[in-house]
């Protein structure tokens, strides 16, 4: 009898299983077309900040430059010529739908697509190293969109779009990197660098991933054949993007945003140290409302990046946990000092991220975050080995609170 009972919960835990990566897919689609439902949006519609649909048609006639000046997009104007100032990779799948949608794009629906697939992948890493389906996919839900990243899927502008590519470019590197596809990884890796050139942050801990996963022990030859191939392909998917900046700007490192006209006028430096003083009030210690006319409102141009996606809370509090009981391990001592270079990178662009709700930039720190959970020495005694295995309530309310405030604070901006 007992037999019988413990086979039907197998069976049931099975179908758990199974069925998990559905139900996560589903909640992630039913979230975001309920956030398109409620700002009124259509996912159809493409973005009137359609650089990257206006660049592939370029690419279509064997142009680079656009035709004209378009005055409400970020174009950087060199010899009197318009470019797409970003970096050209998010052109390439907008390219392959121009065959099918023509110059309407429905990058809204696209960029809903790249963060549907990003939480998957989340999950994916997540399961393989608890083996608890049904928690990862809670966490991988609640990573991304209990964040700023919930604002920029609401929406298929060219700055979010490049963000969230990199963001599944990212996880897709980490992802594979996992299961032991090296050279896929660090093509992902390179791609994703070709959204976001910050990202280049990230290569050394993706490196250390996969030799603490899959070449520990190894030799200092092995390793090298190991990581040589993609390696390789890395480097020469950066020299396109050299090319593909000289012929535009006689500059290999230059994608365009020095030859902005905001950049070009006095004062207006695009990275600077003092960038950072101004920016800690406002992203580190900045509340996400103001008093307008007596009332409270939400802010439009920003936040702390802690309150808006509380995730980074959780991290701070748990890389504390681990300094206090001596389990701050080298790797993951490596982890978060990238990522407060990154952070404080980030701090030093002039805008910050501009118009949003919450702090859009510092979503491109979220990989550190999944980085420190795979990399990190887990409790004794834990089957996993890692820290989400137990129900932690304060990070659950933390990230609740960052998925709700995310919801209402995108839509009262809106309206």
């Amino acid at each position: 009898m007992h037999s019988s009972e413990g086979m039907a919960n197998q069976r049931q835990n099975d179908r758990i299983r199974k069925w998990t990566p559905v139900f996560l897919v589903l909640a992630s689609v039913l979230l975001l077309l309920s956030m398109q439902l409620l700002l009124g949006k259509d996912p159809f519609k493409p973005s009137t900040y359609n650089s990257y649909t206006r660049q592939a048609m370029q690419w279509r006639k064997g142009e680079i430059a656009l035709d004209e000046n378009v005055v409400h997009l970020e174009l950087a104007v060199y010899r009197g010529r318009y470019y797409v100032s970003f970096p050209p990779v998010p052109t390439v799948p907008v390219y392959l739908l121009t065959f099918i949608f023509g110059e309407n794009v429905p990058d809204a629906l696209l960029n809903m697509l790249y963060g549907v697939a990003s939480c998957l992948l989340i999950f994916v890493i997540l399961k393989r190293r608890t083996r608890a389906p049904a928690l990862s996919a809670v966490w991988a839900f609640l990573i991304c969109f209990a964040s700023s990243m919930l604002p920029i899927l609401t929406d298929g502008a060219v700055w979010y779009q490049a963000q969230m590519l990199a963001f599944l470019l990212t996880v897709g590197a980490m992802e594979r990197m996992q299961k032991g596809a090296v050279t896929t990884a660090l093509i992902l890796f390179a791609l994703s660098v070709g959204c976001r050139p910050f990202n280049v942050l990230l290569g050394p801990l993706l490196v250390l991933y996969g030799v603490r996963e899959h070449m520990q022990g190894s030799s200092i030859r092995e390793i090298t054949r190991l990581l040589l191939p993609g390696v390789l392909f890395g480097m020469s998917i950066a020299a396109a993007y050299m090319w593909y900046n000289y012929i535009r700007f006689d500059d290999v490192l230059e994608f365009g945003h020095n030859y902005l006209p905001e950049f070009n006028r006095d004062g207006h430096t695009q990275f600077a140290v003092w960038h950072i003083v101004e920016h800690i009030p406002i992203f580190v210690f900045g509340l996400p409302f103001q008093t307008v006319d007596g009332a409270l409102v939400f802010k439009k141009f920003g936040f702390s990046f802690l309150l808006a996606s509380p995730v980074f809370i959780c991290y701070l509090l748990w890389t504390a946990r681990d300094v206090i009981r001596w389990r701050f391990t080298w790797p993951v001592a490596v982890t978060f000092s990238i990522f407060i270079l990154h952070v404080l990178l980030l701090l030093s662009h002039r805008t910050g991220g501009g118009f949003q709700y919450g702090a859009r930039y510092f979503v491109d720190c979220i990989p550190y975050v999944i980085f420190y959970l795979v990399l990190r020495k887990g409790d004794e005694g834990s089957p996993a080995h890692l820290g989400l295995t137990r129900v932690p309530w304060a990070e659950y309310s933390l990230l609740v609170f960052g998925l709700v405030h995310n919801i209402v604070g995108t839509y009262f901006i809106n309206i």
